[in-house]
Formats: structure tokens, C-alpha cells, sequence
């Protein structure tokens, strides 16, 4: 592999491009900025490769883009309510850049960070990290490793781990937007995901702390359902988050690497399965896109992308009946999620 310029932020550091590839032609490349996934390459079911993930051509847009595009998120992936939480009996205080909650880890996580590459291959690139004690208001100094590995049967493996020197908490999850059809709005593809519960939200987003059965609800997507009529629904949820912006139950979850969702792109054949070891997985429908300038010429509008993050549930800290996302020293977190690209079956 040969690494590439990927421009200067705008305190002039320098950033670079990783691009892994194997034997069918797909590549996916990542930024050491973020840990972010720039372009994903895979292709159709006319053998014609085409980018599915939404980003941008240089690392600035990325640091003045707020959408988290591709980004390795951290230390807590999603939002924590009012940003506070306490741990241990101590109050901690992060920074509220949702008013008025906290997310992804405030506006210095993890995506903010140019990551130090460890290993880079044709179809492996390794980065790792320090989060020092008090980074965004998060205790402990945490020693961050994640992989990201593209195999021959066009698995993009993403495996997290990390260790921490005082008890924290620690949530992670990338941000990628996906579009199988390369462009335009999702509405067509077609979506399914392993649940039969959804954590429901208040008007700020924070779950309320229960489930919700997804039967006879928008939320029910056990069977192939077009994005697109779940975003028409007039359903309370449906209004809070804008779209779908919601945390979903992964049947099975929470240990061993389970299946959680499947997108197809009905146009272009292509397949996405996600497959994950963590307890939740957010649908986000890239509601508050906001006309940003992309790849290609394109504008991303609402409902250009969505993303699936792989994740423990949000507000887990405050809500204890979650499961939890508190890291002790001598523990070690793990994570791994892995998308999956194919096309229909031909007949």
C-alpha cells in the first residue's frame, strides 16, 4: 500500500489517505483524521463499481463538516442527556454540542483526532489513540486500537478495542452514510433489521429508558420495508427524530457476532449486511443533512444517506437498566462490526 496526501487541516497538520483493496476490485479508503471511512467501491450487479458511502475529497471539509461522515466516533457514541453523567459517585460534566445534550463525544472525540496508523496493508489498516484523563470531560486515560480489515468476500471487518487506567465509559461506533445506489435519496432501498424493539425518545432524542415492541409500528422492519414509506409515517416517533433516527434491540445481541441488519438497493442489486456484536444499532436517516457539497459534485440533502451504528444504547450512562458501557481498568473493551457488500441473486 502506498499512502497518500489528503490535505492540511486548519492548524496545517497534514492528514493521509490508506486505501485497501482485494482480488474482486473493491477498495475502501481511509483517512488516519477520524479514522474515517472516505470511500467505500463496490459493484453492482453489472459488474460497474460505484461509490456507496457519503464523504468528501479532502480532510478540511471533513473538520468543517458537523454530520460525523464516516468518522470513528468516541468516547460515547450517540447522546448522553444534558451532558452529565455520574460514575462511582462523581459527577462528571462534558460539553453540550446538541442543545442540550451531549454527542458522539463532544466536538474533540474521537472523529476529531488524527489517529496514528500502526499497520497498513492491502487489506488491513490498524490506528490507535490516547483519550487523556479529562479529554471532553470524560475520566481515565483510554489506549484505543481499531482495525479495519476488507476480506475477499467483500467484508469490511471493524474491530474495536480498548483499555483504560481509571473506571470511564466507552461507547464506539463509525458514522458511515451509505447510499447503494451511489446517489440520490435512499427512499427505494429496502431495509431490514433483527429487532423487535426500539428504545423510544423524548423530543430531545434521549430514550425514555423502556422498549418499544415495534409490532403494527413503522419500527417493525423484521421483513424488507422501503426506507422511503417508514419516513411518509405519521407516528409520534417518526415526528421526534425526523426520519429515523432511532436505536433498535439487536436480537441476540450483545456477545457473540449476530446479524443485525440488510439493505438492499433495488436499482443497482447491491446487498449490505451488518453483522455486530454489540446490544443496539442506530438507524439514522440522515435527517439534518444540510445541502453540504460532496463527492462528485453531489449535495447531500436529507435522506441521501443513512447510516447503522453498531453501538450500546444511548444515555446508557443514565440509564442503568441499559446494558452498560463502563470500562474498569483491567478490562478490556471489544467491539466488532462488519458490513458486508454483495449484490442480488441472479435468476
Amino acid at each position: 500500500m502506498k499512502p497518500v496526501p489528503f490535505g492540511k487541516l486548519a492548524d496545517g497538520r497534514d492528514t493521509t489517505l490508506y486505501t485497501l483493496t482485494n482480488e474482486v476490485g473493491t477498495m475502501v479508503t481511509i483517512t488516519d483524521y477520524g479514522g474515517t471511512i472516505v470511500n467505500i467501491l463496490v459493484a453492482d450487479q453489472n459488474d460497474l463499481l460505484g461509490d456507496v458511502t457519503l464523504g468528501h475529497v479532502r480532510a478540511a471539509e471533513y473538520e468543517a463538516d458537523e454530520a460525523f461522515m464516516g468518522c470513528l466516533i468516541g468516547r460515547h457514541a450517540n447522546r448522553i442527556a444534558n451532558g452529565k453523567f455520574s460514575l462511582d459517585g462523581v459527577d462528571y460534566t462534558l460539553a453540550i454540542n446538541a442543545d442540550p445534550n451531549n454527542l458522539h463525544g463532544g466536538p474533540g472525540g474521537f472523529h476529531s483526532k488524527i489517529w496514528d496508523v500502526e499497520e497498513a496493508t492491502e487489506s488491513k489498516v490498524v490506528l490507535t489513540t490516547t483519550s487523556p484523563d479529562g479529554e471532553e470531560g470524560f475520566p481515565g486515560n483510554v489506549e484505543v486500537k481499531v482495525s479495519y480489515k476488507l476480506s475477499k468476500d467483500n467484508e469490511l471487518k471493524i474491530e474495536y478495542s480498548a483499555t483504560t487506567d481509571a473506571p470511564t465509559i466507552l461507547n464506539m461506533t463509525n458514522h458511515a452514510y451509505f447510499n447503494l445506489a451511489g446517489s440520490g435519496r435512499i427512499d427505494d432501498h429496502e431495509i431490514e433489521i433483527f429487532s423487535d424493539h426500539i428504545t423510544p425518545v423524548d423530543e430531545f432524542s434521549i430514550p425514555l429508558g423502556t422498549l418499544l415492541d415495534v409490532t403494527d409500528t413503522p419500527f417493525d422492519l423484521r421483513q424488507p420495508s422501503r426506507i422511503g414509506d417508514g419516513l411518509q409515517a405519521d407516528h409520534i416517533q417518526i415526528q421526534r427524530g425526523h426520519g429515523y433516527d432511532h436505536n433498535f434491540v439487536v436480537r441476540n445481541g450483545g456477545d457473540e457476532l449476530v446479524p443485525a441488519a440488510r439493505v438492499t438497493e433495488p436499482v443497482s442489486g447491491r446487498v449490505m449486511d451488518v453483522y455486530t456484536t454489540e446490544p443496539g444499532i442506530q438507524l439514522y436517516t440522515g435527517n439534518f443533512l444540510k445541502g453540504q457539497a460532496g463527492k462528485g459534485g453531489q449535495v447531500y440533502a436529507p435522506h441521501t444517506g443513512f447510516c447503522l451504528e453498531t453501538q450500546r444504547f444511548p444515555d446508557s450512562p443514565n440509564k442503568p437498566q441499559f446494558p452498560t458501557a463502563v470500562l474498569r481498568p483491567g478490562e478490556t473493551y471489544s467491539q466488532t462490526t462488519v458490513y458486508k457488500f454483495s449484490v442480488v441473486d441472479k435468476k
